[in-house]
C-alpha cells in the first residue's frame, strides 16, 4: 500500500483514530487505518479493522499487561476487531519452560484468562468490537504459513535479524548457536500476514519486530499494517524515566523488580517500600505507575500519612502528584503506599475473577515456582 499522502477522513473518523490510539507512546505508518476508515479495503479485503497483538505464553502477567489492555480497550470500544496472539510456539523457540509444550499451553490458558479478567469478559468472536484468543499452533497449520515465513525471511541478512533480538529479551550476541532464533522475525512478520492484520501493536520493545514486518511488506509490495506502540514501565529497582531502555522494563522473570497481577496487598506494600523514589528525582517506576495506572484507572491519588506527620491528601492528575514528592511536600514512603493501595484497588476485580479459576492459578503456580 502507498505510503503517500493520507487520504483525507472525516472529523468523526478522526475523533475514532485519536480515541483508538489514545495512551499509545508510537504510532507508525498511519495512512493505512486512514484509508480504510476513508472507505478503503483492510487487510482481509472487507472495511473492517483487525488488530493484533503476539505476546509469549511465559509466565505470570505484570502490571504492563493493564497498559495493553487499555489499547486494546480502546480498541474494541471503537469497532475493531482484536486478536490476542498466544504465541506458543515462540515460546519455544525462545527457550522458555524448557521448550516443554504442555507448560507453554497451561501459560497459553492463564494468559487468554487474565486477559478476560482484566477486560472484564469482553464479547469473543469475530466481529467489530469483539476479541479473539488464537494460538500460533493453530495459524501455522494453514499450507501459506510457511509459504509466508519463508518470503519474510527472503533478502533478510543475519545483521539485520539480529537487530530485533531485543524483541526477545535477547543481545545480538546470544543466538549464533541457535538457528530458530533467527526465524523469530520472520515467523512474527508471517503471523501479521496470515491474520491480515490492521493495526499491529505491543510495548515499545516490539517496535524492531514491526519495523522489520513493515520492510518486508515493502521488498513484497504487501499491505504495511499500522503499527502502534504503548509506554513500557520501569522496574521497580532502577530509576524509571527510562521507557525507551528495554533493559530497565519491568520483567516476570524478576518478581521481586515487578508487580505481578496476582499480588496480594502485603507483598505490594512490601515491593513497593522497596521501589526506586528519591526526593528532588521526578524519574521513578512510583511516577511511572502514577501516571500510567493509577490516574487513569481510579482518577486520584489518595496519601495518607501517620497523623503525627501530616494530613491526608488527594491527587487528581499524576504530575501534581509527583511534584509534591519531589518537592518534599509528601513524604517518599507516604507516596509509595499510597501507589501500593491504588494498585490493591485496581488488581482486586482480577483477584475477584481468578477465585473461580483455582485450578488454573494452582497450575500456573506450579510451572513458575509461584512467581
Amino acid at each position: 500500500m502507498s505510503e503517500g499522502k493520507p487520504p483525507e477522513i472525516d472529523s468523526e473518523s478522526r475523533e475514532r483514530i485519536v480515541r483508538m490510539f489514545s495512551g499509545c507512546q508510537e504510532v507508525v505508518g498511519i495512512n493505512h487505518v486512514e484509508s480504510v476508515l476513508s472507505g478503503g479495503l483492510s487487510h482481509s479485503g472487507d472495511r473492517e479493522l483487525v488488530a493484533y497483538v503476539g505476546l509469549e505464553p511465559s509466565g505470570k502477567a505484570h502490571l504492563g499487561w493493564m497498559i495493553l489492555a487499555d489499547t486494546i480497550r480502546n480498541l474494541i470500544d471503537e469497532g475493531v476487531n482484536v486478536i490476542i496472539l498466544l504465541a506458543d510456539w515462540h515460546a519455544w523457540v525462545n527457550d522458555k519452560f524448557g521448550r516443554d509444550m504442555e507448560k507453554i499451553s497451561i501459560a497459553s490458558e492463564y494468559m487468554s484468562e487474565m486477559f478476560r479478567a482484566i477486560l472484564e469478559n469482553p464479547t469473543e468472536g469475530k466481529g467489530p468490537g469483539e476479541i479473539q484468543f488464537i494460538r500460533a499452533s493453530e495459524v501455522m497449520d494453514s499450507g501459506k504459513y510457511w509459504e509466508r515465513v519463508l518470503r519474510c525471511s527472503k533478502n533478510m541478512s543475519l545483521s539485520r535479524v539480529r537487530r530485533t533480538f531485543s524483541i526477545m529479551g535477547r543481545d545480538e550476541d546470544s543466538s549464533d548457536h541457535d538457528l530458530a532464533a533467527f526465524y523469530y522475525p520472520a515467523l512474527q512478520a508471517a503471523d501479521i500476514f496470515e491474520l491480515g492484520v490492521d493495526i499491529a501493536f505491543g510495548g515499545m520493545d516490539q517496535r524492531k519486530a514491526h519495523m522489520y514486518m513493515r520492510e518486508v511488506a515493502e521488498k513484497n509490495h504487501w499491505i504495511k499494517p499500522t503499527c502502534i506502540h504503548t509506554p513500557m514501565l520501569s522496574g521497580l529497582k532502577g530509576p524509571g524515566g527510562r521507557m525507551d531502555s528495554f533493559d530497565h522494563k519491568m520483567s516476570k522473570s524478576d518478581p521481586g523488580n515487578a508487580i505481578l497481577l496476582d499480588d496480594g496487598i502485603e507483598t505490594i506494600r512490601s515491593k513497593m517500600r522497596k521501589a526506586f523514589l528519591e526526593v528532588g528525582n521526578q524519574n521513578s517506576p512510583v511516577f511511572e505507575i502514577s501516571k500510567h495506572v493509577i490516574i487513569p484507572k481510579i482518577g486520584k491519588i489518595t496519601v495518607s500519612p501517620d497523623p503525627k506527620y501530616g494530613e491526608a491528601s488527594e491527587w487528581d492528575d499524576a504530575q501534581s502528584f509527583i511534584d509534591a514528592v519531589s518537592d518534599g511536600t509528601i513524604h517518599p514512603l507516604d507516596a509509595k503506599m499510597a501507589i501500593a493501595d491504588g494498585l490493591s484497588e485496581v488488581l482486586s476485580p482480577i483477584s475477584d475473577h481468578f477465585s473461580g479459576q483455582k485450578e488454573l492459578l494452582e497450575s500456573i503456580n506450579n510451572i513458575t515456582g509461584g512467581n
